[in-house]
């Protein structure tokens, strides 16, 4: 395989014979796994495409497993920040950014799409404004997934976005002016985002962009639990932190005590207090989201794609550095008040105790999850229109 950002000699005479290449931009956990899905489908049309993937926030672990199985290959600087990612959300995070050298991360990372655009091979951004801007900075053909921004989280409730609402009502869009440039430059030849709503919002500003579906709701399986004789049985899937053994001491001290798991359920870890159990289970939230009836959920992605599942949820802001009350309260007007923040553990225990016995209630939030979500099937249809409008048209 020939340098990065190079080309072997002669190849400009036979590119038409060649395999394509993508560089793929993302820039959070979120994202990644959204690219992860929109890559799996593109690589079923497309066998024979070279992927190489940035991820310009944290390791880019979601890649891993693919690029192990020879799927694509990880390039550039990663490194783990202070305020994994959302150093948009505080002062603090910011700055503990800049102390861990955030600026030199992003030159890196700069100088090395553009050494990629000097080769004319296409850009896929994924995420909000810094991916794009480093697609449009690259010179290349390129095109964009905007996964963050909803129109619905201020043309919606529930609750108020405050001056926020004034003044994204003021530009019709939640998106920004500035990006709206980025989306609407000649060399950029896709734009997708997550709901039909906030694709009105940008097309108004001349911006041609396509809502063909969620990515998020891709990938989770579906199916009933496994059977419990216990009246209460709590799923706590996990990532790799806090592992089954750090969960032991705050179990302990909660009056829990160790139990076997039920079979079938797959959990590494089981323990019981009275009639609950509660699973523990690294990596298992795609196998254990549709069994649930209720979640209680401090997280991006994975609770938006509980509530798209048609599971309402309840939260609990934290001190961050992403779940914070102001992203808790947006999240719950993306998502029509799917997901209710509470602002106490008793409020949060009040409404638990609400929904667990109000079945109708239930049933009336998780209809509006599913149409704030949308379907499956998103990953397909943007793999088709990658394939379309940036590998076709960029040969």
């Amino acid at each position: 395989m020939p340098p990065f950002g190079s080309k072997l000699p002669g190849t400009d005479r036979i590119s038409h014979r060649m395999p394509g290449r993508l560089l793929v931009l993302s820039n959070g956990h979120g994202e990644d796994l959204i690219a992860q899905r929109v890559l799996d489908a593109l690589g079923r049309r497309r066998p024979d495409l070279e992927v190489v993937v940035l991820p310009l926030v944290g390791e880019g672990s979601a890649f891993a497993a693919a690029e192990q199985a020879g799927g694509l290959r990880r390039v550039g600087p990663r490194r783990a920040l202070p305020s994994g990612g959302f150093s948009n959300q505080s002062l603090r995070g910011l700055l503990a950014d800049l102390g861990a050298g955030v600026l030199g991360l992003s030159l890196s990372q700069w100088r090395l799409v553009r050494r990629w655009g000097r080769c004319g091979d296409p850009v896929l951004a994924v995420g909000d404004l810094l991916p794009l801007l480093l697609a449009w900075a690259s010179g290349a053909p390129y095109g964009f997934i905007g996964t963050p921004k909803s129109d619905y989280t201020w043309a919606s409730g529930p609750g108020s976005a405050g001056l926020a609402a004034c003044y994204h009502g003021l530009k019709g869009s939640e998106w920004d002016p500035w990006e709206w440039a980025l989306m609407g430059r000649r060399r950029c030849r896709l734009v997708a985002v997550r709901d039909g709503l906030t694709a009105r919002g940008l097309r108004r500003h001349g911006v041609p962009a396509l809502a063909p579906g969620n990515p998020m709701m891709d990938g989770l399986q579906a199916g009933a639990g496994p059977a419990a004789a216990q009246p209460l049985v709590l799923l706590a899937p996990t990532g790799a932190r806090p592992s089954p053994a750090e969960w032991a001491p705050l179990l302990r001290e909660l009056g829990y005590g160790p139990a076997d798991p039920p079979p079938g359920s797959g959990a590494a870890a089981a323990w019981r207090r009275g009639s609950h159990l509660l699973l523990i289970g690294p990596g298992r939230f795609a196998d254990w989201a549709s069994w649930a009836e209720l979640g209680l959920a401090a997280a991006g992605t994975a609770t938006e794609q509980l509530v798209g599942l048609g599971i309402p949820a309840l939260s609990l802001p934290g001190p961050g550095p992403q779940f914070k009350g102001g992203f808790a309260a947006r999240q719950s007007r993306l998502l029509g008040g799917a997901v209710a923040v509470c602002d106490s553990p008793a409020a949060l225990a009040a409404r638990l105790e609400l929904l667990l016995r109000e079945p109708a209630l239930r049933r009336a939030l998780g209809r509006i999850g599913r149409r704030r979500m949308g379907p499956a099937g998103g990953s397909e249809a943007l793999a088709a229109l990658v394939e379309e409008r940036l590998l076709q048209a960029a040969r």
